[in-house]
């Protein structure tokens, strides 16, 4: 059954994408506005599909630019954030070289970044700035790799370095952009709570074959997930890359222990130092090479 539930999904997903494909390419030469907006339209069919429901708390701003930060578990991720508004990727590089999923990221204007060479980073930073300047909502995974989906990974200072620079400059156009981070935590599989031990099923991370893992996860059945937005903050109130790093790091785990706890938004939660310095030992020992960023 589960077979059979995977191979029907994997052709819906390819007669509703391989047709839409040259309308997206055409408003990316075009309509600006189209290009930003449809690829949100389409993930949510996507969603839809393959059976992951969104639980959406908050909203992303849409009348200034914006730098998401997120945390990362799975390549289930990209349609589920891309679900929430229309955004942008920050990905590595090789990801533009993956068979098929490097045209889906060029459409949908997916920033390249070349983590080996640090020449680069004027031309990331000059790219991000533009996109920014141009209103765009632009999404960074923070750890720099993909999780279990039970802890949030030490946040890698080094990914906010192109964009503290590029819009750091008061009289930048990219001036009045805000920051918002997201948390976002898979919690049911068939309406029933996932556990500590079957959300790893649902990460994509380690030497997970992509393939075979999606494969698994399109036929296991439909999943629940819970996206949490924090609210906006201008980026010039942060006086460097550490500061910002650190800040959305302590909101991102924050709001990932309160979804996994099960607490309303109006409760109050703490996270014990304690805590925090256990998720990042553990984070650090289960720390691998990068997935999607």
């Amino acid at each position: 059954m589960s077979r059979l539930r995977a191979g029907s999904l994997l052709v819906g997903f390819m007669a509703l994408t391989l047709p839409l494909m040259p309308f997206q390419a055409a408003f990316v030469r075009t309509w600006p506005w189209a290009a930003r907006r449809f690829p949100h339209w389409y993930h949510r069919q996507v969603c839809r599909l393959i059976g992951v429901r969104l639980h959406i708390e908050g909203a992303v701003v849409s009348d200034k630019p914006v730098l998401l930060i997120s945390n990362h578990t799975s390549w289930l991720d990209i349609p589920v954030l891309s679900a929430v508004a229309p955004i942008s990727f920050v990905a590595k590089k090789e990801v533009g070289t993956w068979p098929f999923v490097a045209w889906l990221a060029k459409l949908q204007r997916t920033v390249f970044v070349d983590r080996e060479r640090r020449s680069a980073t004027a031309g990331t930073a000059a790219e991000i700035s533009a996109r920014l300047a141009k209103g765009d909502a632009i999404l960074l995974f923070a750890e720099g790799t993909s999780s279990d989906g039970n802890r949030v990974l030490p946040f890698m200072t080094s990914l906010f370095g192109a964009v503290v620079q590029s819009s750091g400059e008061r009289a930048s156009p990219a001036a009045d952009v805000a920051v918002q981070t997201l948390a976002i935590v898979y919690t049911h599989h068939h309406g029933v709570p996932l556990t500590r031990d079957q959300r790893p099923h649902v990460g994509w991370y380690g030497d997970m074959e992509m393939t075979s893992h999606a494969w698994q996860v399109l036929g296991a059945g439909p999943l629940d997930v819970t996206i949490k937005v924090g609210p906006p903050v201008a980026l010039g109130s942060f006086a460097g890359r550490k500061e910002l790093a650190a800040a959305s790091e302590s909101k991102v785990r924050e709001d990932v222990v309160r979804i996994l706890r099960g607490r309303k938004p109006e409760e109050d939660i703490q996270v014990s130092e304690t805590v925090r310095k256990s998720m990042r030992h553990r984070s650090k020992e289960s720390a691998v090479s990068g997935k999607w960023r």
